[in-house]
């Protein structure tokens, strides 16, 4: 299986997973032939990769993070808590919800658990839209993988993970207008939005079930370490680690997940744009926790080595991610070898990843905008 871009698809190529709607209905199925038609319809919903079945890398499995079933539980159960917050004001009573969201934290606990040495992998590359509850249910488990590599406790991963999980939860009081606004935010619509932080943390701080430190997660997880985030610009130490993690994990997804306004970032760009965030907005000690966490480079990923090459990424070293296994299909001289091989660059250190398809260029910093997650 192949990481194509949308504009190299080509007609007759057979998917390779499901295309899932941002309300996590199947869109196409797998093994489904793309036409012209489809291949427009995905540009025209935002998609920018697809996994694609190639018989130079039909042995290539791509990971996943849950397992389908675990995925498809959590997000009917996420979607069911948010929509009974809808329309309801944080002073009234609000239904009592944690019990249900525990049990869906330890199936996503249990499913981390069974991995070896788990990894942040793109959960929504495949998808094509941003919505709510996938981001809620992609940010709680990207922390608790950083919760499980920073060496947390049962206790506490069931604290950062249900306060990964409602970060934002406050958006449920939000008018529908401004929060699916499909374009830039005006100042008064941002500063509307912005006070979902304060909501949320009304919603779970008296809830049965949701630690109070989950709720702190809600209302700090848009502060920054220079205190230029809100909702009251805590700086550094006054901001909880929890929080710090989430606010990580909270822009990695934004940016890393399709929108009807603007494409998705590799991962391997995301990263690049939290890091001129370093020092400022997060803690250096951290992006580098994160770095060591990720998989930049998803399986399947068509690359360009510094040798020339040209091969697809196989596989993930769980200790050097940056560094994966490439099976490489071309040659310098871009021949379609008959016989591939493949190179660990986690040994062959002298050569380098220098592109990938479908990319133009790198972002820089200055494509690190305001992004409303």
């Amino acid at each position: 299986m192949r990481l194509v871009h949308i504009n190299l698809l080509q007609p007759g190529m057979k998917l390779g997973k499901r295309i899932y709607s941002e309300e996590g209905l199947v869109l196409l199925s797998e093994d489904v032939e793309l036409t012209s038609r489809l291949i427009g319809r995905l540009k025209d919903l935002g998609v920018g990769y697809v996994y694609i079945k190639d018989a130079a890398t039909e042995d290539i499995i791509v990971p996943e993070m849950l397992q389908e079933e675990t995925r498809r539980k959590a997000l009917v159960e996420i979607k069911q808590q948010f929509q009974s917050m809808s329309g309801l004001k944080t002073k009234n009573r609000i239904p009592h919800f944690g019990k249900a969201l525990s049990g869906v934290m330890n199936a996503i606990l249990e499913d981390i658990g069974s991995q070896k040495e788990a990894m942040i992998m793109l959960m929504d590359m495949n998808s094509s839209d941003f919505d709510l509850y996938n981001h809620s249910l992609n940010v709680c488990v990207y922390t608790l993988v950083l919760g499980v590599a920073s060496g947390y406790t049962r206790q506490q991963l069931m604290e950062i993970g249900l306060g990964a999980l409602l970060h934002d939860i406050g958006k449920t009081q939000i008018a529908p207008e401004i929060l699916h606004k499909p374009s830039r935010l005006s100042d008064e619509e941002f500063k509307i939005i912005q006070q979902h932080t304060t909501y949320g943390h009304r919603i779970l701080k008296d809830e049965p079930g949701i630690p109070l430190l989950s709720a702190h997660c809600a209302l700090q997880h848009h502060e920054r370490i220079d205190g230029s985030g809100y909702p009251f610009g805590l700086k550094d130490k006054e901001i909880h680690e929890y929080a710090k993690w989430i606010a990580l994990a909270d822009s990695y997804d934004a940016m890393t997940t399709n929108r009807v306004y603007k494409q998705a970032l590799l991962p391997h760009q995301a990263v690049e744009v939290l890091y001129t965030g370093s020092g400022t907005l997060y803690e250096q000690r951290m992006l580098e926790r994160f770095r060591d966490c990720v998989a930049i480079y998803p399986v399947g990923l068509s690359v360009t080595l510094s040798t020339g090459e040209v091969g697809v990424v196989a596989a993930i070293h769980p200790r050097v991610p940056q560094r994966p296994l490439i099976r490489v299909l071309k040659d310098a001289d871009g021949q379609t070898l008959s016989s591939p091989y493949e190179i660990n660059l986690s040994t062959a250190l002298s050569v380098m990843i220098t592109g990938v398809e479908g990319l133009e260029d790198t972002p820089s910093s200055a494509q690190s905008e305001r992004l409303e997650s």
